[in-house]
């Protein structure tokens, strides 16, 4: 096959508005890594055709931390990991409002609040909706929130308080979730996704790369992302993290992190990819590829339980690689 033939009939295919089917999708996975530089420079034209120059940013706060019932092999929250994770049941309502007007004031766009365990509910959940609801109303960013597997009720809540996008990551492929979380499902998420689609709610769902899933298993997991059809993608990086299952697992290589995120672009071509947790890691030179190839959003500033970077620094980054933040 002439990989470099099939890989520009398809670029041309989603330039003329359509979209690749699976099978297409697999078979540009098997164009790797000889014709990488062919893919990756074909996901640049789709994203800077397709693409907004508007960067997508917005910011995390850890609202409640650690104690999570969940066994997901990756996460420093799960009790079922012998971890050094902080744990609080709910973040100080100054220190939330502070956070918020802080990344008003830089120009972040979205504030989201993010808590460990399977589902926020009951009092917690009235709490947090009363921070968002409060963070929103004072200072003016858009609100977002990762609670868990909520039901329509619970996420009805959620959209009264003024919050208009949910997150909930499908994380990985099917065919490798199984072997890293036994004690909720995908399809348990996409419940979730669903209910708040039809709320109104704008999604934002991705997942973890480099978690020992093959290239073919990255393939199946955009695919199966294409099925909720999120608004945005945040593609995160595993950082092996002391005490996890996942503590000792090798780390993808640069090039396993472009061909990715140029395999993303071509089956969510008009779709926010978002780098989140784990690009500390990669080089200025790397994001800036990275950002060229599909990435036009980002969390910026600092993450969850690794860190992430300022967010001054973020917007200097974002200017190089052409974007508006």
């Amino acid at each position: 096959m002439d990989f470099n033939f099939l890989i520009s009939r398809l670029k041309s295919k989603i330039l003329d508005g359509g979209d690749i089917d699976d099978n297409e999708a697999y078979a540009l996975a098997e164009t790797l890594p000889e014709s990488a530089d062919a893919l990756r420079e074909a996901a640049a034209e789709i994203t800077a055709c397709l693409c907004s120059r508007t960067f997508d940013s917005c910011s995390i706060v850890n609202a409640r931390s650690g104690l999570c019932s969940e066994n997901c092999k990756w996460c420093a929250q799960s009790k079922h990991h012998s971890t050094a994770c902080e744990t609080y049941d709910l973040i100080d309502h100054d220190e939330c409002l502070a956070a918020a007007r802080d990344n008003r004031s830089k120009g972040v766009r979205r504030f989201s609040l993010v808590a460990s365990g399977r589902a926020v509910k009951g009092n917690a959940l009235k709490s947090m909706c009363a921070l968002l609801r409060e963070a929103k109303e004072t200072t003016g960013i858009s609100t977002c929130a990762s609670l868990g597997l909520l039901d329509r009720d619970d996420l009805q809540l959620l959209w009264d308080a003024g919050v208009r996008r949910y997150h909930c990551n499908l994380e990985t492929a099917p065919s490798h979730f199984v072997k890293l979380c036994t004690t909720h499902t995908i399809d348990n998420k996409i419940k979730t996704i669903r209910a708040a689609k039809e709320i109104g709610f704008e999604v934002c769902s991705g997942g973890i790369i480099g978690m020992g899933e093959t290239r073919r298993q990255r393939v199946e997991f955009a695919l199966k992302l294409r099925e909720v059809e999120p608004h945005s993608i945040p593609i995160n990086i595993l950082s092996p993290i002391p005490g996890t299952p996942l503590e000792h697992q090798e780390a993808i290589s640069d090039d396993d992190i472009l061909d990715t995120v140029a395999l993303f672009r071509f089956i969510h071509p008009r779709t926010q990819l978002r780098f989140a947790g784990g690009r500390k890691r990669l080089s200025r030179d790397l994001q800036l590829k990275a950002m060229k190839i599909g990435i036009n959003g980002g969390i910026v500033g600092d993450l969850l339980t690794t860190l992430g970077s300022t967010v001054a620094d973020d917007k200097r980054l974002i200017d190089e690689a052409g974007y508006t933040f």
